[in-house]
């Protein structure tokens, strides 16, 4: 339990970017979804609009900390590989 003041405000601000890194993972985690559903129907192009959206999501994600590079990386790699392969 948090006893000094300073580990009081620590708690409560680690409390709040919580909050926000769970919105934040919750909303790329939406837009992979909607790729999937695309991909999973059969529509190329409905699947390459949706990866185009995805895309710089999965990179905010990146710059806010809530994923790692690599792991943004590999599944745009992943996804557009499989986009790629609708299409052709």
């Amino acid at each position: 339990m948090a006893n000094t003041p300073q580990s009081k405000k620590r708690a409560r601000q680690i409390e709040r970017r919580t909050e926000v890194n769970k919105a934040r993972r919750s909303r790329i985690r939406t837009f992979l979804r909607k790729v999937e559903e695309a991909i999973a129907s059969g529509n190329a192009d409905a699947a390459k609009a949706a990866l185009l959206a995805a895309q710089p999501e999965l990179m905010r994600g990146v710059t806010k900390g809530v994923l790692h590079k690599n792991t943004a990386s590999r599944k745009m790699s992943r996804l557009s590989a499989r986009v790629k392969a609708l299409s052709a």
